[in-house]
């Protein structure tokens, strides 16, 4: 018993000095600068008061974190969106790697701990009687269950940062699913915006057929009367003929729009009709904040600093393997050559001791390693970097997209009006026997243009309202990455 102590005594002490002297090798993670303004050089143009405004919501706000699309006040695009939500099957996909990256962090968390393990086994044995030395002679028994431990006493943090690294992983694929999340819900509104914009042009095109149509009618009935020649009617009716293959030639494009957002919603087209609904929304006031802002807010971000902390870790693993592991061992069971003797006190047997294992010569493979883990954080620091550029990228573009169409929207109503107007002035002038039907057909034809027009104008800015929220992050924040505490 005295021998047992001292063994244990002695281990204990060794143990001691050893977590004491543990330490993590390698550079300690700061977060890398990145080139910021003091504002955007782009304003959000001036709306109306009553257009809807989208707020981020705060971590403390009653308001529906996240669902930024019921800005736009359309229940039939809220309902689309929810579906989305629940069967979206690239949305399955992002969730699935991130419950696999949460369980990496229980796999490499479980080696802070010792593993214990055991393999009982029973055998016979019959001695021949001619072999050397032969001592045991007839037929004998082992009966063993043993149990070895086995425990790698992190010195230089290469388990700690292994673990680490696996849980800096996970915020990213975390912050990568809030990515998946916003950006399909985007395209979702996207393309719904496109299939309202081509119903409202459906519309537009049918209502222009009938009057175009009337129009046809009054030229037939004046040629009839000897009024207008052959040709004035040979003019209307290729009018209505063209108009109705534009016309028709738009539900394409909806056909395929309605396709897209049964995709989404996770249905075969099939299985999806939406009912012809014109683009009738108006975009939302959208305030933007600070630059310095946005990297709280867009998750695409936060998933690059993130992997920029992994690389880091990276390198610590790598600088450990320089350093010697040191493992504890241990085995203790019982054996014994039949039933009867193998679970008696006399049949212990027990083994404990450290081993330190070290590599003397790898033929650079370490400093291999190491170099690569260097190179893998700078291209992590330069992809942190060009994301958060491209990030301010998009919101400018939006921003003056918006600012832009405003104008534009405005400048198209006036031509509209002028458009109106001479169309009136030569069908009156057609009618009164002063012009030919050829001016009739000028006007009619600028006069379509621009309405159509002023629909793209509102499909365009509807379109990059949601692409705003979407560069904003529509209301995520780095708050919402998963903590330690619920990793483990």
């Amino acid at each position: 018993m005295k021998v047992i102590r001292s063994v244990i005594t002695g281990l204990t002490a060794l143990l001691l000095v050893l977590f004491l002297a543990a330490c993590e090798v390698g550079p300690k993670y700061t977060k890398a600068t990145v080139p910021l303004t003091p504002s955007f050089k782009e304003a959000p143009p001036e709306l109306p008061k009553e257009a809807g405004q989208w707020k981020p919501a705060q971590p403390d706000d009653q308001a529906l974190r996240g669902k930024w699309w019921v800005v736009f006040g359309d229940p039939q695009l809220d309902a689309l969106e929810e579906q989305l939500t629940i069967s979206n099957q690239d949305l399955k996909v992002a969730d699935a790697r991130l419950r696999e990256a949460r369980a990496a962090v229980r796999f490499n968390r479980a080696a802070e701990y010792p593993t214990i393990s055991t393999g009982p086994s029973i055998s016979g044995l019959d001695a021949s009687a001619n072999r050397p030395y032969q001592q045991i002679t007839g037929n004998t028994g082992d009966f063993v269950l043993p149990f070895d431990l086995s425990y790698e006493i992190d010195l230089w943090g290469r388990v700690r940062r292994t673990v680490a690294a696996a849980r800096e992983e996970t915020q990213a694929t975390a912050a990568d699913y809030a990515t998946a999340n916003l950006s399909l819900h985007a395209e979702l509104a996207i393309d719904y915006f496109e299939l309202r914009s081509a119903d409202a042009q459906k519309q537009l095109l049918d209502d222009t057929v009938t009057a175009y149509t009337d129009a046809l009618h009054l030229t037939t009935n004046r040629f009839l009367g000897g009024v207008s020649p052959k040709s004035d009617v040979a003019q209307a009716q290729t009018q209505v003929d063209t108009t109705r293959v534009q016309d028709t030639d738009v539900t394409v494009a909806r056909a395929q729009y309605e396709h897209a957002i049964a995709i989404l919603i996770g249905k075969p087209p099939a299985a999806l009709n939406l009912a012809l609904a014109p683009l009738n929304l108006q975009p939302p006031r959208i305030p933007v904040g600070l630059p310095s802002e946005l990297l709280e807010r867009r998750p695409d971000i936060a998933a690059a600093e993130r992997r920029a902390a992994e690389a880091n870790q990276e390198i610590g693993i790598a600088h450990a393997a320089y350093f010697p592991t040191v493992t504890l061992d241990g085995s203790a069971g019982m054996e014994g050559t039949s039933p009867l003797n193998w679970m008696v006190w006399p049949s212990r047997f027990w083994a404990v001791g450290p081993q330190m294992l070290g590599t003397l010569f790898d033929g650079g493979r370490r400093r291999a390693g190491s170099d690569a883990a260097i190179a893998g954080y700078d291209g992590a620091i330069a992809t942190y970097r060009q994301t958060t550029l491209t990030a301010f990228q998009e919101v400018e573009n939006n921003l003056a997209a918006l600012r832009i169409l405003d104008i534009e929207a405005q400048q198209q109503q006036q031509a509209i009006a002028s458009a109106q107007e001479s169309l009136e002035l030569s069908t009156n002038r057609y009618t009164g026997g002063v012009d030919t039907y050829l001016q009739v057909i000028t006007a009619q034809t600028i006069a379509l243009q621009n309405e159509r027009n002023n629909v793209d104008i509102l499909r365009r800015r509807m379109d990059a309202s949601a692409l705003l929220i979407k560069a904003l992050g529509g209301g995520w924040s780095v708050a919402e990455l998963p903590k330690e505490a619920s990793l483990h």
